[in-house]
């Protein structure tokens, strides 16, 4: 079974040590092309690109600048361990063993505007980059067009090598259409889609559908 998260906008970047293992993004090559892009934004296109405050826009002008094609504990930091928003909060990984961990690491994939599908122990920078942000690129007019079928064939390869190959789709709705492309990619195997809708404060209903 391989479960799909979506990244969170709240990060946590100071080091962690009680956590050795760590890998490295498989699409460090295309992020490094979308830093590249990024870079040429001023901070006032950027907050008009992504729909921020100057503040964060002026952050994430910072992060581009200071990005480097290779990630280190230095820079950068454990993708699992990184990410702080309700998800991860709720998974609380800096508590796992080592065991957990590496369950983690082989049954669970996060996607990423800027890395495309991270793993929970590759390393990543800060950086803020939906998937939904309309960023022209060589490929066409936004990061659905600059990631076209690459995830879903990653995706088909990691769960090749699962005993139970079944997608289960926790991401959040602006990754439907890139879900989509999944299961069409990947129609043999068995998909389970979870939609979660608030209700009222604090409580959610969960719908489930098995494609």
């Amino acid at each position: 079974m391989l479960m799909i998260l979506s990244p969170a906008k709240s990060l946590d970047m100071r080091a962690h040590q009680g956590v050795p293992v760590r890998t490295q993004p498989v699409f460090m090559q295309q992020a490094a092309e979308l830093v590249e892009q990024l870079r040429r934004y001023s901070p006032d296109e950027i907050a008009s690109l992504m729909h921020v405050s100057d503040k964060l826009a002026a952050l994430n002008a910072e992060r581009y600048a200071s990005w480097e094609p290779e990630s280190t504990l230095e820079n950068a930091k454990q993708a699992v361990l990184a990410f702080t928003g309700d998800v991860y909060q709720g998974l609380d990984a800096p508590t796992l063993s080592e065991v957990q961990l590496a369950y983690l690491q082989e049954h669970v994939r996060i996607l990423s505007g800027l890395y495309g599908i991270l793993r929970p122990m590759d390393l990543m920078q800060p950086y803020r980059l939906e998937m939904g942000t309309k960023l022209p690129n060589a490929h066409g007019k936004d990061l659905y067009a600059f990631w076209g079928r690459r995830l879903s064939e990653l995706l088909d390869e990691d769960l090749q090598r699962q005993v139970q190959p079944v997608l289960v789709n926790l991401a959040s709705e602006e990754y439907e259409w890139w879900y989509s492309m999944v299961i069409c990619k990947i129609i043999h195997l068995c998909g389970v889609r979870y939609t979660f809708k608030k209700i009222i404060e604090k409580i959610a209903c969960i719908f489930l559908i098995v494609e």
